[in-house]
């Protein structure tokens, strides 16, 4: 028995207080979060505010292994966010749909969910009417003639069914009890609580021929940004989701295949987005260094070579240390003239050298 053959289905019901402490730990954590965002400048927390979408919208892809270019996501959400960022490149309709998808269930967190609005969002993620080279249904719900919606895994002939959503048929009146719930706060479930059973409600409906993942968490951001009262989203559920795929898979299979008790799921649910929240605190200590470095630069500029060297140390791509040799290549210039760049900047306390000489003398950034 599926979870949506169980009798009670869909009255959720879980432990109010075995889930207690864990729920106020993240609204404490959440509230502190926010409460350091709001201190930034406009510049910071949109810098803060571009780097976790892009996060977001990349790992809910790659969940469903769909790996989408960094800078073409980074591009599409800056453009449509009005941000004035340098480095801007092309972006495809395959991105630029996911990005509408995510955006507007973050930024108009508090327009109510509809039909229409969830066949725009599924017909945004398939611009082509295509996943892969199938043709696929799309701005509908799934229909009877594309037989029974399985999760499966395994060789043809011998394949392990994982999970099965409910008929066609039963798609509409699921969908309206559904939709009139999530836009319903009359049964005082906290916000957060609230994500974690959109999630796993939508999913387990698995109402589209494809795009349900993408989608329940997309819906599960919204909720999320309801709770939190603001559209810029400053932690992301997918990465944490992403860095830890088949226990999200092993606990998805687990409570659908259990019954509309959902306090395994909750403990899950609730145990990642501790660690998004954990994560976010990593990242905004991160743009916190990179301003307050920029802070000390910006009182005697540096030339353009060395202007190029500090961002490039500062990208999260970049690895090991600077030296002379590596400075030379990055900006084409000699190893003189690195040289120099870099004594320069290790005169004025914003590099310094790592222990050890000679060939293999290198550097990092000031802590500041």
């Amino acid at each position: 028995m599926w979870i949506h053959e169980h009798k009670n289905w869909p009255n959720f019901n879980w432990d109010t207080e075995k889930l207690a402490s864990k729920l106020a730990d993240i609204r404490y954590r959440q509230g502190l979060l926010l409460g350091k965002m709001k201190g930034l400048g406009f510049a910071l927390k949109s810098e803060a505010n571009l780097n976790m979408l892009t996060n977001d919208v990349i790992k809910s892809s790659a969940i469903e292994g769909e790996n989408l270019n960094p800078e073409e996501v980074r591009s599409s959400i800056a453009r449509r966010l009005g941000l004035d960022v340098a480095g801007l490149v092309p972006s495809s309709r395959n991105v630029d749909g996911v990005v509408e998808l995510m955006l507007d269930a973050t930024q108009n967190y508090a327009v109510p969910l509809s039909k229409e609005r969830l066949f725009g969002w599924q017909s945004a993620l398939f611009p082509t009417g295509r996943s892969g080279l199938n043709r696929i249904t799309i701005g509908k719900w799934r229909t009877a003639e594309s037989g029974p919606m399985q999760v499966v895994s395994g060789p043809i002939g011998r394949e392990n069914v994982h999970f099965e959503a409910p008929n066609a048929d039963r798609l509409e009146n699921e969908m309206k009890l559904f939709i009139k719930w999530f836009n319903s706060t009359k049964d005082n479930v906290d916000p957060v609580l609230r994500a974690g059973i959109a999630h796993l409600w939508f999913i387990t409906i698995h109402p589209f021929e494809d795009g349900n993942g993408r989608i329940a968490r997309a819906i599960a951001d919204m909720s999320l940004a309801r709770a939190d009262g603001i559209p810029e989203r400053f932690y992301s559920l997918s990465t944490q989701i992403e860095s830890n795929r088949k226990g999200y898979y092993n606990i998805l299979e687990k409570q659908q295949r259990f019954t509309p008790e959902i306090t395994g799921w909750f403990e899950w649910f609730l145990d990642s987005l501790g660690k998004s929240v954990t994560a976010a605190e990593t990242i905004l200590g991160k743009v916190l260094f990179k301003a307050r470095l920029w802070e000390k630069l910006n009182q005697y500029p540096v030339n353009e070579r060395q202007r190029l060297i500090i961002n490039r140390m500062l990208d999260d791509k970049f690895e090991g240390f600077m030296n002379t040799s590596k400075y030379a290549k990055i900006v084409k210039c000699s190893t003189d003239t690195a040289l120099r760049d870099i004594q320069t900047l290790k005169e004025r306390g914003i590099l310094i050298q790592n222990p050890g000489g000679g060939r293999s003398t290198s550097y990092r950034l000031v802590k500041v």
